[in-house]
C-alpha cells in the first residue's frame, strides 16, 4: 500500500480507550461509528423484557464491532456495546469509510472481505442454534475466540451460547471426562 494511502486510512481512525464495563454504545442511541479491536474485548448484547442479557456477538483482538441495523438505518439502537475489559479500539465513521473505500482500493478490498467474514459467522451462526448441538456451539466458540473463556466469566458465554451457566458447567466438565 503506497505511503499516502496508509496515511490516509490512520487520519481517518479515531482512537478511542474504553474501561472495562464501560459502554461504546447503549440502547436508543444511533451507531454512528464501527470499531475495530486493537486490544481488549467487546460485546454486543441486548435485554429481554424480563431484563436478562443475550450476548450476540464478542470482538477481541482483530475483530470489528458495530450495531449493523442502527448503523445502516441511522435509527436509535435497541442494543449495547461495552467493554469486557480494559480496550483499545480504533473509530471509523460512515463519512470516513465511504472515503476509504472510494480512494484505497486496498482498504476497498480488505473492508469486502470483512464484510463476506462477517456474513458468513452469522449464517453459521444462525445455522448452530437451528441445528446444533449446545455442546457443539460451545467447541465453535472455543475455536473462533481461542482464549476468550479465560478471559470472561463462564455466565457471559453461556449467555452467548442461549444456555444456562449450569448446562455450560456440565459441557465442560463432560469433555474434560472424555479426555
Amino acid at each position: 500500500m503506497p505511503d499516502h494511502e496508509f496515511d490516509l486510512i490512520t487520519t481517518l481512525m479515531m482512537p478511542k480507550k474504553l474501561r472495562r464495563r464501560q459502554y461504546l454504545l447503549e440502547a436508543g442511541d444511533v451507531c454512528t461509528k464501527l470499531a475495530f479491536v486493537s486490544g481488549g474485548c467487546l460485546r454486543l448484547f441486548e435485554l429481554d423484557g424480563s431484563g436478562r442479557e443475550h450476548i450476540l456477538m464478542f470482538a477481541i483482538e482483530g475483530f470489528w464491532m458495530v450495531d449493523v441495523e442502527s448503523w445502516r438505518a441511522r435509527t436509535p439502537s435497541t442494543r449495547n456495546i461495552d467493554a469486557l475489559e480494559d480496550s483499545e479500539l480504533l473509530l471509523i465513521d460512515v463519512t470516513s469509510l465511504d472515503r476509504l473505500t472510494l480512494s484505497v482500493p486496498a482498504w476497498d478490498r480488505y473492508f469486502k472481505g470483512v464484510l463476506e467474514n462477517a456474513y458468513a459467522d452469522a449464517v453459521a451462526r444462525i445455522s448452530e442454534f437451528v441445528s446444533a448441538s449446545a455442546e457443539d456451539r460451545y467447541l465453535r466458540f472455543l475455536s473462533m475466540y481461542p482464549g476468550l473463556f479465560q478471559r470472561i466469566p463462564l455466565h457471559q458465554i453461556a449467555s452467548y451460547l442461549g444456555i444456562t451457566p449450569q448446562s455450560l458447567s456440565r459441557i465442560r466438565r463432560e469433555l474434560a471426562e472424555r479426555k
